[in-house]
């Protein structure tokens, strides 16, 4: 593990005013055992002929448009896609069993097969890094670099934050108690919601990604099955702490071979900062940056101090492609 290197921030572009809007997605097909799936695909369309592909994972309760911002700042060296998880954005459902992390790594990799792009740039936040670790130790050949924007690595004391959550991983059926506080929400209320939990500062957000937050809660409280994909990717989180170490995580970490980004908020309220120093240590060819007054989501919060991280990141992973 070494500290984080920072481009200047003189070689991005100003920050657009107005912030471009949430870029235009497609719904495609994933063949799946049991049959298709839907999801929603994103793309940022590069701005240089050089560009190199790239793929965004959001986390829990998030969609492909978290990534709007850090993908705009990049789009002249990295070629952009978005993906929305089965069950979150604008993507439809999971085949039954289909919301655990390991099913969404195997979600990953046959997307990045199917449209023959890789190896990519792989991104995650949240449950998306949690999930992007995992793609990344199976198939290294589909990944060139990897960063990691505090994942979801395991942890076995929830933090305050997260107790009231529990009774979500054994009620049975409680994805029908989430679904009535969920429909008694207004979209107001559960953009407020994600942001006050995920911002270090909530009233930094500009008042067009409030109103863009504002769209995308009203169109997940729409969906029949966005309380239920809620609690079982929840549950398959947790459920991934518990495996024996052999299988673990933080075991799969230790495989990964692309060099690695690791950004942690120092005010992340949702997964601990003390876990910043431990994952970038497991993983072998890793980088560290540790954010002050950012919370869970750096690449909405802070997306010029990200980009100035990843720009070095993707020179050492066309240094070690070329070796």
């Amino acid at each position: 593990m070494t500290p984080a290197r920072l481009a200047p921030d003189s070689v991005l572009r100003p920050t657009p005013d107005p912030l471009v809007p949430p870029w235009p997605g497609r719904t495609v097909e994933v063949d799946w055992p049991g049959g298709a799936i839907e999801i929603h695909v994103r793309e940022t369309p590069a701005t240089a002929p050089d560009a190199e592909p790239a793929l965004y994972v959001h986390g829990l309760g998030g969609s492909g448009q978290n990534w709007t911002d850090l993908a705009d700042l990049l789009s002249d060296r990295l070629d952009g896609q978005a993906i929305d998880l089965p069950g979150f954005g604008r993507s439809g459902p999971a085949l039954p069993g289909g919301y655990t992390q390991q099913s969404y790594a195997e979600l990953v990799i046959r997307w990045i097969e199917v449209s023959g792009r890789g190896p990519v740039h792989l991104f995650g936040n949240s449950l998306g890094g949690a999930v992007v670790i995992r793609a990344a130790a199976l198939r290294p050949d589909l990944v060139r670099t990897l960063t990691l924007i505090s994942p979801a690595m395991p942890v076995y004391r929830p933090r305050p934050t997260h107790r009231h959550m529990l009774p979500v991983l054994v009620v049975p059926r409680v994805e029908r108690v989430v679904e009535r506080i969920l429909r008694a929400a207004t979209p107001h209320q559960m953009a407020q919601g994600m942001i006050d939990v995920c911002f270090a500062d909530p009233s930094a957000v500009a008042p067009q990604r409030w109103e863009e937050a504002i769209a995308e809660a009203e169109h997940r409280l729409a969906v029949p099955w966005g309380a239920a994909a809620y609690v079982a990717s929840l549950r398959g989180l947790v459920a991934s702490y518990l495996v024996p170490p052999g299988r673990s995580l933080w075991r799969l970490a230790g495989q990964i071979q692309a060099p690695t980004l690791v950004i942690w908020g120092h005010k992340d309220r949702m997964v601990d900062v003390k876990l910043a120093s431990r994952t970038a240590k497991a993983i072998p060819n890793s980088r560290l940056l540790v954010l002050r007054g950012v919370g869970h989501t750096a690449q909405l919060e802070s997306p010029r101090i990200v980009a100035r991280a990843v720009l070095p990141l993707i020179e050492a992973g066309n240094r070690s492609v070329v070796a």
